[in-house]
């Protein structure tokens, strides 16, 4: 039997102080969008510029996740964790928006990476400390529907601005002050609990897993998720060597993997997305509209996610969502061979993100239940630690190449290239299935049909036979 998450809640607002991840969601999903348009126009950058950008931002977020992990499990105050971090942003924000030097701008935005961990880990842990164990999953979901409408919002904050024909810069005083909101909320509404948890705490719960694993709407990609202090060290790189060796029959190894190539894959496209819209002739306003669409279709798919992967089950679901990532990675490439698309980009753009945004709705789910299926057993606080460094690395990588394609390649290349790195990692899936079904299935029994896709069942149970 398959376990799963529902992503929408009984009740909307689980506690009335969730509110406060609303402001500070439009905030950094808006400061998503506007900071490469503020590369673009204002500093008259290029795409490697932005490029650079988002290598700095993710290299930061790797390395400081490290850090946060460290911090969380040795300061039990939740709430103070959430303040400097909301703060932290609304400063950075306001500092960005008086700035005129392309490298202060760099040096700030990274400033912003360091900091953007801290309330993942932070926001993770209130909410195992705040709820019980019978309400953490509707607490999750009301978690991730209060970060999608804030998202959702911001984006709206964004068009209006640009479309009211103000300025670019100002508008990131607009979101530093929604940070700021968040963080008199936080102080206003959040007490700090007698006993707190720990970050390995969160590794037993697949409800955290979902809401921490997945695509974050706000800065377009997957934040890394250290659930326990990883050991970097001669002895450690030892340990892992043996793990690897241990499990190679295991399919732990091939979900990492295809999520390592899922998450490159994206960090690629999103980055390179924004100047690719604007070199079409996009407007900026229009290019918040077409973000929003992403964010809107998210908003949907996410509360059909859970039960839909409890249905069809994780393994057929995450096969097909990535299928109908990378046709939308080929679409948006192929409107770089039709000179008219030039007149319709906006529209087609819009179907084609909004698509893009359904499909990481469902993949993000049901590959977080299929990583939880394999931890049981296992030092499951270190395996999503690692699971989460890879993505980190992915992030960093897919930012350097969208850099060297920019100068070497082209905005079609780069969503091939896309496209292909995603199209690959279904073999991945496909063999992490059938090493679950070797691995889990008692002799003389068959595979559940309902347990992946059909042609996995038919491989599995040929590799059996045979």
């Amino acid at each position: 039997m398959h376990r799963w998450v529902s992503t929408f809640p009984t009740r909307l607002v689980a506690r009335p102080w969730l509110l406060a991840f609303v402001p500070v969601n439009a905030a950094t999903s808006a400061f998503g969008v506007a900071l490469p348009l503020l590369i673009l126009i204002t500093y008259r950058g290029a795409w490697v510029d932005v490029a650079l950008a988002a290598t700095l931002f993710n290299a930061a977020v790797i390395l400081s996740s490290i850090g946060w992990g460290y911090v969380a499990d040795r300061y039990p105050s939740r709430r103070r964790l959430l303040l400097l971090n909301f703060v932290g942003f609304g400063v950075l924000f306001l500092l960005i928006a008086g700035t005129t030097s392309l490298l202060l701008l760099y040096v700030f935005y990274t400033l912003v990476g360091i900091l953007a961990p801290a309330g993942g880990n932070a926001s993770n842990l209130l909410i195992l400390e705040q709820f019980s164990e019978k309400e953490r999953p509707t607490a999750f979901a009301s978690f991730q529907e209060m970060s999608i409408l804030g998202s959702l919002g911001g984006l709206l904050v964004g068009y209006f601005w640009l479309t009211g024909h103000e300025p670019l810069p100002p508008l990131l005083y607009v979101l530093g002050l929604l940070s700021i909101v968040s963080a008199l909320a936080v102080w206003i509404g959040i007490r700090d609990v007698a006993k707190p948890a720990s970050t390995r705490d969160v590794a037993r719960h697949p409800e955290s897993l979902v809401a921490r694993l997945r695509h974050a709407p706000p800065f377009h990609l997957a934040f890394p998720f250290f659930p326990t202090h990883p050991r970097i060290s001669r002895q450690g790189f030892v340990r892992f060597r043996r793990w690897a060796r241990e499990e190679l029959h295991h399919e732990l190894p091939l979900i990492l993997a295809a999520g390592f190539l899922f998450n490159l894959s994206s960090n690629l496209f999103n980055i390179s997305y924004t100047p690719y819209l604007y070199s079409v002739g996009v407007g900026a306003a229009a290019i918040f509209l077409v973000n929003f669409s992403n964010n809107f279709a998210q908003s949907f798919s996410f509360p059909a996610s859970g039960n839909l992967t409890g249905r069809i089950g994780p393994d057929r679901l995450v096969a097909r969502a990535t299928y109908v990532r990378a046709v939308g990675y080929l679409a948006v490439a192929g409107f770089t061979f039709a000179p008219a698309v030039g007149r319709g980009a906006f529209g087609l753009n819009v179907i084609a993100f909004g698509l893009l945004g359904a499909a990481i709705a469902f993949y993000s789910t049901s590959s977080s239940m299929i990583l939880f299926r394999a931890l049981p057993g296992r030092d499951s606080g270190r395996l999503i630690g690692l699971s989460g460094a890879l993505g980190g690395l992915a992030a960093v990588m897919g930012a350097a190449l969208s850099g060297v394609l920019s100068l070497v390649g082209s905005y079609r290349l780069t969503f091939l290239v896309s496209a292909g790195a995603l199209l690959a990692s279904l073999p991945l899936w496909t063999a992490a299935y059938v090493a679950y079904l070797r691995r889990t299935r008692a002799p003389g029994t068959t595979p559940d049909p309902g347990g992946g896709p059909p042609e996995l069942v038919r491989d599995a149970a040929s590799a059996q036979t045979g």
